[in-house]
C-alpha cells in the first residue's frame, strides 16, 4: 500500500491573535507562561514546526504579543478590522494571506494542540480532498478548532464583518466540513479566564495533561 500524497506545502495559517483579552484583564491570557514560554509563541511555534506559513494578526506592531514573536520566521498582521470583532480579523486576515489550495485557521488560546495535531488536520484535506472544509473536533465529537478550508471558501470568508466567527459560512457547507477527531479536548480547550488557567495548570500538575510533541 502506498502512502497518501502529502498537501501543498507551506500551507497559510492565520493565527488569531488580535482580541483584547478582556475575560483575563488587566493579564494578558497570551502572554501568560506554558511550556516556559508565552502562550502566544508556544502557539507560534507548534504552527511553525507543522510546516505552515504563519501569519499572526495582532493588536498592533508594538504589542507585547508582538515583542514576543520576535525572531521567528512569520509575519505579522495589524488589521483596522479587528476593531469590529472575529469576523473583521477572518476578513482582513484572510484576504492577506498568499493564493494557495487551502488555508488554516488558528485560534492562539488552545494550550494543548500539538505539531501532530496540526500535521492530522493537513492529512485530512489529502485523504477527503473534494471537501471544502475540515475541522477539529475534540475526543467525544465536539467541533473546535483548528479549521482547514478550501480555496473555494476564502472569498465567503472574505465577506465577513462583526463578531462573526466563520457560523455563518461553515453552516451552508452541510457535508462537506470533514471532522478530524484530535485527542482529548486538544480541539476545544481554550483559555479564556483566570479560573480557565487554574483549571489548566491543575491539570498538568497531576499529570492529567498532554505532553508537547
Amino acid at each position: 500500500m502506498t502512502n497518501p500524497p502529502a498537501p501543498p506545502s507551506r500551507i497559510p495559517a492565520l493565527l488569531l491573535a488580535a482580541g483584547r483579552s478582556a475575560r483575563m484583564a488587566p493579564a494578558d491570557k497570551l502572554m501568560q507562561p506554558v511550556r516556559g514560554l508565552p502562550l502566544i509563541r508556544d502557539r507560534a511555534i507548534c504552527a511553525l514546526a507543522a510546516g505552515l506559513d504563519l501569519h499572526v494578526a495582532l493588536p498592533s506592531a508594538d504589542h507585547p504579543r508582538a515583542l514576543t514573536l520576535a525572531g521567528l520566521p512569520l509575519r505579522t498582521l495589524v488589521l483596522p478590522g479587528s476593531a469590529e470583532g472575529m469576523g473583521g480579523t477572518l476578513r482582513e486576515g484572510l484576504a492577506a494571506l498568499p493564493e494557495a489550495p487551502l488555508a488554516m485557521i488558528l485560534l492562539a488560546d488552545l494550550p494543548d494542540l500539538t505539531v501532530d495535531d496540526l500535521r492530522r488536520m493537513l492529512a485530512a484535506a489529502v485523504t477527503d480532498p473534494q471537501a471544502l472544509a475540515w475541522r477539529g473536533t475534540d475526543a467525544t465529537g465536539l467541533p473546535g478548532h483548528p479549521i482547514l478550508i478550501s480555496a473555494a471558501l476564502r472569498p465567503a470568508f472574505v465577506a465577513l464583518s462583526g463578531d462573526d466567527g466563520g457560523r455563518t459560512v461553515l453552516s451552508k457547507v452541510g457535508d462537506r466540513t470533514v471532522m478530524v477527531p484530535l485527542p482529548g479536548r486538544h480541539a476545544t480547550r481554550d483559555l479564556d479566564t483566570p479560573e480557565d488557567w487554574h483549571c489548566w495548570r491543575r491539570d498538568q500538575n497531576d499529570g492529567s495533561g498532554p505532553t508537547r510533541d
